[in-house]
């Protein structure tokens, strides 16, 4: 979407503290031995405390609140009373939902407790590049530069890039245009981003494998040579300068 006015904006931000928040405080409530559907619905609550609606729940009937994948999923990964988090597992948890008509998404992969398997790592180096991608964000900028961006500092790092998955347009819906940011240079994207519109700018980094595949669940996604991989997004406003980045209350950076 576009932001024309200032109850957009409000909209826009309202629901941006509500995804940020939630997710920030499922990463601080985490720990060895629960399992991912206490977690979720630990989060599912949040969001109903402030009035919101799981986007996942609400746009593709997904079994649960939010995503969490742990350790070789990438992402959709469905919360499960069977998985127990276990010290020095990498753990992605991705938040969206929808207030008042208006949509915001955010993520983030994290340690769980000491870094004993050495994940640590991988996870500053998506951190560090999604900074890097969304303060080269303006209106104007190529999108597939910004692909460009993100495939060249994680090559720098000594990682790859997920090329099938990819932050998109945000805020009436979950997703909109422009429906693809990659995380790889694509040449035959000739879009641009335009100011004043919203998008979810996300990283996928990995360890080994390029391509996500989805499990037979119909939701996980993995690797298609395994490693691992981790990803982080943030749900932004473009301006003519320096990016509002709305969800910025989930502490990612922190």
């Amino acid at each position: 979407m576009s932001i024309t006015c200032e109850n957009e904006l409000l909209g826009m931000r309202k629901i941006s503290e509500v995804v940020g928040l939630t997710l920030k405080e499922m990463r601080d409530y985490a720990k060895p031995g629960m399992t991912t559907k206490h977690l979720d619905e630990f989060g599912g609550d949040i969001l109903k405390g402030y009035g919101a609606a799981s986007a996942p729940r609400l746009t593709y009937g997904f079994p649960g609140w939010t995503c969490i994948s742990v350790n070789n999923e990438i992402a959709h990964g469905i919360p499960s009373a069977k998985t127990i988090i276990k010290e020095g597992d990498l753990v992605n948890i991705d938040v969206s939902a929808e207030l008042n008509g208006f949509w915001a998404d955010n993520g983030g992969s994290f340690v769980l407790g000491e870094d004993i398997h050495g994940h640590q790592g991988l996870v500053n180096a998506s951190k560090e590049i999604l900074h890097k991608a969304i303060h080269s964000i303006r209106g104007g900028v190529r999108i597939s530069e910004v692909g460009k961006l993100i495939e060249t500092e994680a090559r720098k790092a000594g990682y790859r890039v997920i090329k099938n998955l990819t932050g998109h347009g945000v805020g009436r819906s979950l997703h909109e245009e422009p429906a693809e940011i990659a995380n790889c240079y694509d040449p035959y994207n000739k879009k641009r981003f335009r100011k004043n519109s919203v998008v979810a700018v996300e990283t996928f980094i990995s360890t080994a494998s390029t391509i996500a595949n989805t499990q037979h669940d119909g939701w996980t996604l993995m690797g298609n040579r395994g490693g691992y991989v981790a990803q982080h997004e943030q749900t932004i406003i473009i301006t003519g300068d320096k990016p509002e980045i709305l969800t910025a209350c989930n502490g990612i950076w922190d």
